[in-house]
């Protein structure tokens, strides 16, 4: 029996299998082990899917058709009942899921040249807050289209206890570690012991002393970005002339998040945008809202503040560069603005991990080291927050987008060897 770990993110995908009895990454897109987690449907070629950079260059290239991206969020929300128009049909979201993962596997499959039977899924501690029933439903759907696309044996393993394995090849003693994966759409948090000579252990259940997780990502910091930065320069926030109402804000919000953006190109949104124009005191701005929705130009705008949120992880000022837009529109951004505009979310990371390692009957100094992953966990407000947590750990980082991927294949060669 072939296996495999797989790790299907919000924002980035792999996929790991065991070659000569050793756990590797498979090439899933040319010679990279990492692939956006992307679909583009393309119109002009009547069907043809591409995925990935692949797909997301097709959009950018401004081909005709429809870009999906940030699949995983659909999970845990309203949304896994809701379909997207491609064309003229109806296709459940569910079942572009289902497309991508298909694809994964059949790169694994390519890389070792036989069939993977087996997998070993990872998936976050928490898919909703508070709603154990829609978190069962979400792990559900993953293994339903995980068994739909060939998979005989399927379990899940939390991606924080994958990381934790993952950094566990490195540990040169015993420690306590509060392993935090802050992804694109969760944060997940284990405390957890590991060694040298846990290593080996076949059941590591003892070691793992807590988990915790929240529906926090980057894609929440890239809503919030969108709003402050970008929205304002399409009309959100200013005033009609009839009544003196503000802009309505529904198709902002929509626009502003990745999962709902293909929601807005519908031919009632542009006719009431257009008709909102020559009521607004700045028409101009909402002529940029209209051209947004006529070009489809939503996940263009999204990629612009993702690229800005992760520059303001280096930098203290960016500029968004909007000019597909309209010539020569600019939006600035400032990390200390930034942080602020997630306060409310890094103030519930600092409480999801504080409360984990109290779960764990431990106290924050008994924690010796936080080891981060995630592409979220580069934000430094993020580390900021999560660290107060246990503020005398020392701080450690491996593979920020690989980390789970390792982690879920190591795990695959135990339970399937």
């Amino acid at each position: 029996m072939n296996a495999c770990g797989l790790d299907f993110g919000t924002s980035n995908s792999s996929i790991g299998v065991l070659w000569d009895g050793r756990p590797l990454l498979a090439p899933v897109e040319h010679d990279a082990t990492l692939i956006p987690s992307a679909v583009f449907f393309d119109y002009e070629t009547r069907g043809r899917i591409l995925f990935g950079a692949e797909g997301i260059a097709a959009y950018m290239g401004r081909t005709e058709g429809r870009l999906m991206r940030a699949l995983k969020s659909i999970l845990g929300s309203p949304l896994i009942d809701e379909t997207t128009a491609l064309g003229r049909r109806k296709v459940p979201l569910t079942d572009v899921v289902e497309l991508f993962i298909r694809h994964l596997k059949a790169k694994a499959e390519d890389y070792i040249g036989a069939a993977v039977d087996a997998v070993v899924h990872g998936r976050p501690v928490r898919f909703v807050d508070g709603d154990d029933k829609a978190d069962a439903k979400a792990q559900g759907v993953l293994e339903t289209i995980a068994k739909s696309v060939g998979f005989r044996n399927v379990e899940f393993v939390y991606e924080p206890i994958a990381a934790a394995y993952h950094y566990e090849e490195t540990a040169t003693r015993e420690e306590v570690v509060l392993i935090a994966d802050i992804g694109g759409g969760t944060s997940d948090f284990t405390v957890l012991r590991i060694g040298p000579e846990r290593r080996s252990l076949s059941d590591r259940t003892s070691d793992i002393l807590a988990n915790a997780g929240v529906r926090v990502g980057g894609v929440d910091f890239d809503t919030l970005l969108s709003l402050d930065a970008v929205m304002p320069a399409l009309g959100l926030g200013t005033q009609l002339i009839k009544k003196d109402l503000p802009m309505p804000r529904a198709v902002y919000f929509e626009l502003a998040t990745w999962a709902t953006i293909n929601f807005t190109y519908t031919y009632r949104n542009e006719r009431e945008v257009r008709s909102l124009v020559a009521d607004s005191r700045e028409p101009e701005k909402t002529r940029r809202l209209l051209r947004t929705l006529h070009n489809r130009l939503g996940h263009r705008i999204a990629f612009s503040v993702e690229d800005a949120k992760i520059a303001l992880s280096d930098r203290e000022n960016v500029h968004i560069d909007l000019g597909f837009i309209e010539g020569g529109l600019t939006s600035d951004a400032a990390r200390a603005g930034f942080d602020r505009m997630i306060e409310q979310n890094t103030g519930r990371l600092f409480r999801t991990a504080a409360t984990c390692i109290a779960d764990a009957g431990l106290n924050p100094i008994d924690i010796q080291t936080i080891f981060f992953t995630g592409g979220s966990s580069r934000v430094p407000a993020v580390r900021a927050a999560v660290s107060r947590a246990a503020p005398e750990a020392q701080t450690a980082t491996g593979s920020d987008l690989l980390s789970v991927a390792l982690g879920l294949t190591r795990e695959a060669e135990r339970r399937f060897k």
